[in-house]
């Protein structure tokens, strides 16, 4: 139930050579590696092996399933944005592939409507393996860069997973709440064909948006709170998102609070480069106000440094650097990276 792998394996090839063992890497980087039932990448790893910046290799914990020996060097290390050492080994959690799976869509007459399904979803302890979310404007996209006849309305996108009798039993509970939040046209797919065709849709989002503008640059944000909060910060988001002069659309991964826009400008044009920060800082600012955070998924790097004070506060990133400057006194590794600049002791 786990495979080691090294650099350059590619997330499909390794699907494929695990299939005749009826295993996968449940995680798709093509849906931003966000799995609502199996968790995020870091859920995902085992061990590491890393060279650190002192020619050190260390491997960061054993082949066991759950571990109390010291401190948790893994998790470290992934999130670390390669600023404390480089992974050359990667050991991987892996899962059945599941005997039976439905995709299900439906649209609903507000983003709001869509949220709360999804919250309730979630609620209802359904084991949902996929939700994602889309906006009308997103939706529009699609329609354009695939001469598709879709709705035009906020959609839902479900997967489910699991005994036949049992992903037929989600369908029929999740419809329930469906109908009773305004949602119409529900359709699910069993066929691997119709459900790869629906999956599409979603896969291929952020490249349909460059239908609409082909010559603009898309900005996306990525921020991340409480699912109690999904529903506002989405609304309070796409009232500002619709007014503004720039195509906006919304994507989220409904299921754990991660909401992504996708903010198309000319990269010519100083103002409509402005008006993208702007919206940016504007949604990073309302989820930091949620008890959320500045980036679900894309990492820190160097434009959201910024934010991570208000997020984290002052000694939280002190401890940060001291950890940087333990392992790579001579910062080699990503400098400029992750940690503000100003942190100091």
């Amino acid at each position: 139930m786990d495979v080691v792998v090294e650099s350059g394996i590619g997330w499909m090839e390794l699907n494929e050579y695990l299939e005749p063992h009826g295993l996968f890497f449940p995680l798709d980087p093509v849906l931003a590696t966000i799995s609502v039932r199996y968790g995020t990448m870091r859920d995902n790893v085992i061990s590491l092996k890393v060279v650190l910046p002192s020619g050190d290799v260390v491997k960061t914990a054993s082949r066991a399933r759950k571990s109390a020996a010291g401190y948790d060097l893994t998790r470290l290390v992934i999130g670390s944005e390669g600023t404390l050492g480089v992974i050359t080994e990667v050991t991987l959690r892996l899962q059945k592939i599941p005997q039976h799976s439905v995709v299900a869509m439906c649209n609903f007459p507000t983003i709001k409507d869509a949220a709360d399904v999804s919250i309730a979803t979630m609620l209802s302890g359904i084991q949902v393996s996929r939700l994602e979310l889309m906006d009308e404007v997103q939706v529009r996209a699609v329609n354009v860069a695939n001469d598709k006849n879709l709705p035009e309305l906020p959609t839902l996108m479900f997967e489910f997973i699991g005994t036949e009798a049992y992903v037929r039993e989600q369908t029929l509970i999740v419809q329930k709440i469906i109908s009773e939040h305004r949602g119409s046209d529900f359709v699910f797919a069993e066929d691997p064909e119709a459900k790869k065709e629906l999956w599409k849709i979603r896969k291929e989002a952020l490249w349909a948006c460059f239908a609409m503008e082909p010559e603009y640059e898309a900005m996306i944000s990525d921020v991340c709170v409480p699912l109690s909060r999904l529903a506002e910060l989405i609304s309070c988001s796409k009232k500002e998102l619709d007014a503004s002069p720039l195509v906006c659309t919304v994507i989220a991964h409904a299921g754990d609070g991660n909401f992504h826009t996708v903010i198309l400008f000319d990269p010519n044009q100083e103002d409509q480069k402005r008006e993208a920060e702007r919206l940016n800082n504007f949604m990073v600012h309302t989820a930091l106000s949620m008890e959320g955070t500045c980036t679900g998924e894309h990492g820190v790097g160097t434009g959201k440094m910024k934010y991570l004070e208000k997020e984290l506060g002052i000694e939280a990133l002190k401890t940060m650097k001291r950890i940087k400057n333990a392992l790579d006194p001579n910062n080699i590794m990503n400098p400029g990276k992750l940690i503000p600049p100003h942190v100091c002791f």
